[in-house]
């Protein structure tokens, strides 16, 4: 495994991959249908989840009765992701170095992971192992900042990103141009929300952001109590009070397959 890892994906995801896991909300259930209209994913496809993390996206995958596999490069996260689903096949590598053969996979499903390795190396590895009739699937779960505390929150984190890869940095989009490999074929947004109290769902959620948690501790407890005195005055709600995070998924941002041998 040669590529190398974002510093804040390799420490923040292996120290946190267990908060990782506890906060991190899910996907929505229309997601299992897109995947079986849109990637006609269904009982008889080998289907990827690539970074797949702790596994978050892996019920909608499994929903479908395909022959599901997760790579994930990081051990800590794979840790997890075994804890929760024994009987999924997991495997350690990186995107660029995917272990299976030519045209073998039927669809590759990026959920929450592919700015993190948006490279051309890994584009060509993915268009190496799909059939000529598989499909890249992207998905992100996006905080929903039209609403007023939502962005203040948003606008706190922004300064601590550094040169983090973020989905709303748009970067990701650059490895589409000037290339004949994959295109992107539509963009559609779903609805949600996390539920929960404002610790569980909004601080400690936050807390598990990669450049986050590779903070020291005490710095990490200090934006804590900074995210709920966001949400006090915006809301009136405490730490322990019930709040509806506001979630805009975008799961149906596909890189349409293009066959080019």
């Amino acid at each position: 495994m040669t590529q190398s890892l974002h510093p804040a994906a390799e420490k923040g995801f292996s120290l946190g991959a267990e908060l990782y896991q506890q906060v991190r909300p899910s996907y929505p259930q229309e997601i299992a249908v897109w995947l079986q209209d849109r990637l006609q994913v269904g009982e008889s496809s080998t289907v990827v989840d690539l970074g797949a993390g702790t596994g978050k996206f892996l019920p909608y995958l499994m929903q479908t009765q395909a022959k599901v596999i997760a790579v994930e490069p990081v051990t800590e996260m794979l840790q997890q992701l075994q804890q929760t689903y024994p009987t999924v096949e997991c495997l350690q590598a990186f995107s660029n170095e995917l272990p299976f053969a030519n045209a073998s996979i039927d669809a590759i499903l990026c959920a929450q992971s592919f700015h993190w390795f948006a490279n051309l190396e890994t584009l060509t590895e993915i268009h190496r192992v799909l059939t000529a009739s598989g499909h890249l699937g992207l998905i992100w779960n996006q905080r929903d900042s039209r609403v007023d505390w939502v962005k203040a929150l948003a606008d706190a984190i922004a300064p601590l990103e550094g040169d983090t890869p973020r989905y709303h940095s748009e970067l990701w989009k650059q490895v589409f141009e000037n290339q004949t490999l994959f295109k992107l074929d539509g963009l559609q947004t779903f609805q949600q929300a996390h539920q929960g109290t404002v610790e569980q769902v909004v601080s400690k959620r936050l807390l598990s952001t990669s450049f986050i948690a590779a903070m020291p501790t005490v710095e990490q407890q200090q934006l804590k109590a900074k995210f709920e005195q966001i949400v006090f005055d915006f809301t009136g709600l405490t730490a322990q009070d019930q709040i509806s995070f506001p979630i805009r998924p975008l799961p149906t941002i596909s890189g349409k397959y293009q066959i080019n041998y």
